[in-house]
């Protein structure tokens, strides 16, 4: 059986943005050197090193970046999107971020990456206690969802999804983390592992992917400790 791995980041192998568990990188840096391991996230190579550090990052056989349209061999940049967000579509977030009850902002509402963007209400610029005050929030009012859904009704040729705890991650439609299969075989054997594979999370679309041609199995994780745990569960079952 040819297994390949691909795990995303945020909230899989580490916190919300925050950094590797040192005793769990430790152990995913073993499973690297044992196993095809490729990660898929839509953040951009700057915060994935900064979270899991540049050795664990290059010990991975690929990684794809902004979900699949920044992809990075160790050092090598193969692949990257020039597309940028239309200013109607920048419009209606702006409104989305204006009307939204939450009263906090911290700034960098719209971040542009390679292919994609990412909004958040609250903003990227929010700290790990203004961060849980918006999940808490956002996990009563589902606020997400519902920006993402009125988006990708007002503009079908776009698609929005939630992704990590704060943001919404928008680029083409077709342009989400399935579009990293092209770079698999028939006959290999995908273990994905992702946290968002609920209805309109950015992992959902490349778990739908996987069980609509067979390629694999996905894997819902409810963070890094249970990543942790399968993986555990993997290596001592050896399937």
């Amino acid at each position: 059986m040819n297994n390949k791995f691909i795990f995303d980041v945020d909230g899989t192998l580490t916190p919300s943005r925050g950094i590797i568990d040192l005793e769990f990188k430790a152990f995913f840096n073993t499973f690297c050197l044992m196993n095809d391991v490729y990660l898929v996230t839509g953040s951009d190579k700057p915060k994935t090193v900064e979270q899991i550090s540049e050795g664990t990052y290059n010990l991975c056989k690929r990684v794809y970046q902004c979900s699949g349209s920044d992809v990075w061999d160790a050092e090598t940049n193969i692949l990257k999107s020039g597309w940028i967000l239309p200013d109607l579509a920048r419009t209606f977030l702006i409104s989305c971020e204006y009307e939204s009850l939450f009263s906090l902002r911290t700034g960098n509402h719209i971040e542009q990456r390679s292919g994609m963007v990412n909004f958040s209400v609250v903003g990227r610029n929010a700290n790990a206690e203004q961060r849980a005050k918006y999940v808490e929030y956002d996990t009563v009012k589902n606020e997400r969802i519902n920006i993402a859904s009125a988006f990708n009704t007002m503009f079908p040729e776009l698609q929005a999804t939630v992704g990590g705890d704060t943001g919404i991650d928008i680029a083409p439609r077709g342009a989400d983390k399935s579009q990293i299969l092209r770079d698999f075989k028939e006959d290999d054997t995908i273990h994905f592992y992702g946290d968002a594979m609920f209805e309109g999370g950015n992992d959902l679309p490349l778990a739908y992917a996987l069980k609509d041609f067979q390629l694999g199995f996905s894997h819902q994780v409810d963070g890094w400790q249970h990543t942790w745990e399968k993986l555990r569960e993997h290596t001592t079952n050896g399937s």
